[in-house]
């Protein structure tokens, strides 16, 4: 799905992953889950491109459904992966990801999130070859992405912020569609390993003046940054879940 000239979304609300397509090749963020490569090579097929083209993939965080396809597409294309220092050794299946928190369900959301997972394969390849960024590092690549942590969700969740396609891509520091109670709207994302460090990591996200926010699961935000951040502390003074 084009979102604006040069950039697309791989997937749906459930879950997505995204593209940053420019003269020099593609930048893909987050990898969703492996089944989701079919969906990636058809979005690449519409615009012309294959995964011969792919530059980078760009992890927001390690957790199962933002690595997903991402070691078969880098062992095929050759792009580099790159995620946060905190964030590789999960990338690389040399951690496990800890349970949290969850909230209670609601039960049509919740069947669709895990038939989605069922459809699209949900055992996720460990990545081969990872290469850690740092805060404030940005890369050589299509759409020029600059790295921002935002630790909480992870240890070492990141934002990707593109100012040549005036996007930020948030992964799971926020959501905009809670996958197990189907609540649409911007609100803290479900699951993080530190739910405090996470709602203070999204001030840092105050600091950005682009359009579009692009979350790992729930519709795409083209309403700006500080419209959306009202919205989650709303969310939060009412007290909804």
């Amino acid at each position: 799905m084009e979102i604006a000239p040069g950039l697309h979304r791989v997937g749906d609300d459930v879950i997505a992953a995204y593209l940053m397509v420019d003269d020099t090749g593609v930048t893909v963020v987050d990898a969703a889950l492996p089944g989701y490569r079919r969906e990636l090579r058809r979005e690449l097929a519409m615009i012309g491109r294959t995964e011969d083209d792919i530059r980078a993939i760009l992890l927001t965080h390690a957790d199962a459904d933002h690595v997903g396809f991402a070691e078969a597409v880098r062992a095929a294309s050759g792009a580099t992966v790159y995620t946060s220092a905190e964030d590789v050794a999960r990338a690389t299946g040399n951690e496990q990801a800890p349970k949290t928190r969850m909230p209670r369900p609601k039960l049509l959301p919740t069947l669709r999130f895990v038939w989605t997972g069922l459809t699209h394969d949900g055992r996720s390849l460990p990545i081969a070859a990872v290469t850690a960024v740092a805060d404030g590092e940005a890369l050589a690549v299509p759409g020029r992405p600059r790295a921002v942590a935002v630790p909480g969700h992870t240890p070492g969740s990141l934002c990707w912020v593109s100012e040549d396609f005036d996007a930020v891509f948030v992964g799971d520091a926020l959501t905009t569609r809670h996958v197990l109670t189907g609540r649409v709207g911007p609100q803290d994302a479900p699951f993080s390993e530190d739910e405090r460090r996470a709602r203070q990591s999204l001030d840092r996200l105050g600091e950005l003046e682009v359009q579009y926010v692009l979350p790992g699961h729930g519709p795409v935000w083209s309403n700006g940054v500080p419209r959306l951040l009202a919205e989650i502390e709303a969310s939060r003074s009412a007290g909804t879940r």
